[in-house]
């Protein structure tokens, strides 16, 4: 089976043409995403045909479970198919996801992509989580993890965000912190976890602990959560750049419809997984 990886701002993939595919992609994801005895990935991408748009993504985690949606992911998989030549790299793509149609703008010749993230959601109901609060926004929910005590404001980009604004991103204990928020009982479909130190009112230093993959050098759901609860919180405008440890991902929101986001998307190389005609697809 052939794949190819690509990498946004440091978040790397698997990409596989599933349309002629079978496989678990679960028990796939786990093997081909292993940095050890695998290829080394923050997710498995499949490409796969789609009745409502240009193309379908599906996204599996090092875990195996399955995300939503992915921005970095719908970068990477715009630029693999405009360099592929199985889209125009000068037109606007179409992505269905689990979450929704996405689109895909190309920028500097297909090197970076504009992706529109849709409105992010902002009701208990949209993570879910578990609060009784009948308003929204919900902003700084103390919660008490490990010992330490965070004020988390809830963002749905499709997946579910918990945001945390600190003095200290390089110092926060990220790996000992982010299991423990990921898997809270406040969360019934656990969550993705960023802590957030704004720099100024168009910078936002961000460490981003992914549901199903651990701690990433980058999110770009994650920006999008960030830049709107710093909007939200009054700490930042529009647009604001989100400065990850593996790059730097430009954001748009204006308070009310959809959220933007800009980034970079490289082929890094192609490979031969083996057996790639065996199981049943999921």
């Amino acid at each position: 089976m052939r794949f190819t990886k690509l990498q946004a701002t440091g978040n790397d993939f698997l990409l596989v043409e599933a349309q002629a595919v079978r496989r678990d992609w679960a028990k796939l994801s786990r093997a081909m995403c292993g940095r050890r005895f695998g290829v080394g990935g923050d997710g498995l991408i499949l490409l796969l045909p789609s009745k409502t748009a240009d193309f379908r993504m599906r996204m599996f985690n090092p875990d195996g479970s399955e995300a939503e949606v992915c921005g970095n992911g719908l970068r990477c998989l715009a630029r693999y198919v405009t360099s592929a030549g199985l889209a125009d790299a000068r037109r606007r793509l179409t992505i269905q996801t689990p979450a929704g149609i996405r689109t895909a703008v190309p920028r500097d010749r297909g090197k970076r992509f504009q992706v529109e993230m849709g409105r992010p959601g902002l009701r208990p109901g949209d993570l879910p989580v578990a609060v009784a609060a009948k308003k929204a926004p919900i902003l700084d929910h103390r919660v008490d993890v490990a010992g330490r005590r965070l004020d988390l404001t809830f963002v749905s980009m499709g997946n579910p965000h918990a945001v945390s604004f600190v003095t200290d991103v390089g110092e926060f204990p990220l790996r000992d912190i982010g299991p423990g928020v990921e898997h809270h009982r406040l969360f019934p479909r656990r969550v993705n976890f960023e802590i957030a130190r704004v720099l100024s009112r168009g910078e936002i230093q961000v460490r981003v602990w992914e549901r199903g993959a651990g701690e990433t050098l980058s999110c770009g759901t994650g920006a999008c959560a960030v830049a709107v609860a710093a909007i939200l919180h009054g700490y930042a405008d529009s647009p604001v750049d989100i400065k990850l440890p593996g790059g730097t991902l430009t954001v748009r929101w204006d308070g009310k419809g959809s959220v933007y986001l800009t980034g970079p998307a490289e082929l890094v190389f192609t490979g031969e997984w083996p057996g790639g005609h065996m199981s049943e697809e999921r």
